[in-house]
C-alpha cells in the first residue's frame, strides 16, 4: 500500500516558497493548508507545480449556514484539484438534527464534486466526541473522517479505554490521518519521543495501524497521513518566557519517521 506523508503548513514560518521548499527536500509528499487567497492563488499552483507537492485542501464551515459556507469552499477547492478535503465541520453545540441536515448536505456537494471529504474529529466540531460522531455514522453510512483522535483523548480525559466500540465504528470510515498524539489532559504532548509518553505514543499508533489495515483490507491502494503537530498553543511552552518545549519541525519530522519504521504500510 503506498502511503503518502503530507506536511501541514500550520505554525512554518518564512514564505510560501521557503515553506515548500523545505517540505519537498525534506521528503514529503504534500502539503495541507488552508485554501490560499484569491490574490496568492496563483503563486499558490505554481509553487506546488514547482515543487512537485500534492495538495489536501482545508475547509472551515461557519456563519449563520455551515452548509452554504462548505458548499462554497469546496467549489473553489475543487479547482486546484487536491487529493482530498479536509474539512473542520459544523458545531459541537448544534443541535442533533441540525448537525444530520448538514451533513446530509455536505455529502450531495461531495458527490458533485467527485474529491473525497474526510470531515476531521475536531475540538469544537460536530464530531467531537466518539460517541456523537459514532451517531452521525450510523445516521449516514457514507460520512468519511479525518481521524485526529488526539482531540479526543483531551475531550474525554482518557485514552479512550471505553470507547472501543465508537473508535472501531470510527476506524472504518477514515480516509486521512493527523499523526498527533495526545493525552487525558490536552491534544498534543510536549514530545511523542518523550519516554514518559511512550503508552500516548503506542496507543495512538495502535489505533492508526488499524485504520491502514481496514484500508488494505478494502483494497485502498492509498493512505495519507500528516504528522500535525502545532505551535505554541498546542506546543507546550516555558513559564514566563513563551519559549517553546521543543521545535516544531523536528517533531513532526520525528512523528513522520517514527511512523515509517513502525506503521506496516
Amino acid at each position: 500500500m503506498e502511503r503518502k506523508m503530507i506536511k501541514a503548513l500550520w505554525g512554518m514560518e518564512g514564505t510560501l516558497e521557503e515553506q515548500l521548499q523545505r517540505i519537498s527536500e525534506a521528503g514529503y509528499a504534500g502539503i495541507e493548508a488552508p485554501l490560499p487567497s484569491l490574490e496568492e492563488e496563483s503563486r499558490f499552483r505554481e509553487l506546488l507545480s514547482r515543487y512537485g507537492l500534492d495538495y489536501i485542501a482545508m475547509v472551515f464551515t461557519g456563519g449563520e449556514d455551515h452548509a452554504a459556507s462548505f458548499e462554497q469552499q469546496v467549489e473553489r477547492a475543487i479547482g486546484f484539484n487536491p487529493l482530498l478535503i479536509n474539512s473542520h465541520s459544523a458545531q459541537d453545540c448544534m443541535p442533533y438534527k441540525e448537525q444530520v441536515a448538514f451533513f446530509a448536505r455536505a455529502l450531495e456537494v461531495e458527490r458533485q464534486a467527485g474529491i473525497a471529504v474526510g470531515h476531521e474529529t475536531h475540538r469544537g466540531r460536530a464530531m467531537f466526541t466518539p460517541w456523537g460522531t459514532a451517531s452521525l455514522l450510523d445516521e449516514l453510512p457514507e460520512l468519511k473522517l479525518t481521524a485526529d483522535f488526539s482531540h479526543w483523548c483531551c475531550v474525554c480525559e482518557s485514552l479512550l479505554g471505553n470507547q472501543e466500540d465508537n473508535l472501531r465504528r470510527a476506524f472504518e470510515r477514515v480516509i486521512h490521518i493527523h499523526a498527533r498524539v495526545g493525552y487525558a489532559q490536552g491534544p498534543q504532548v510536549p514530545h511523542p519521543g518523550a519516554p514518559e509518553y511512550a503508552l500516548e505514543l503506542e496507543t495512538h499508533a495502535e489505533w492508526w495501524q488499524k485504520i491502514v489495515d481496514l484500508r488494505k483490507a478494502e483494497g485502498s491502494e492509498l493512505i495519507t497521513i500528516t504528522p500535525e503537530f502545532g505551535p505554541p498553543g498546542y506546543l507546550h511552552t516555558l513559564p514566563y518566557t513563551n519559549q517553546p518545549v521543543a521545535d516544531l519541525w523536528e517533531v513532526c519530522l520525528w512523528m513522520s519517521r517514527y511512523l515509517d519504521d513502525n506503521i506496516r504500510y
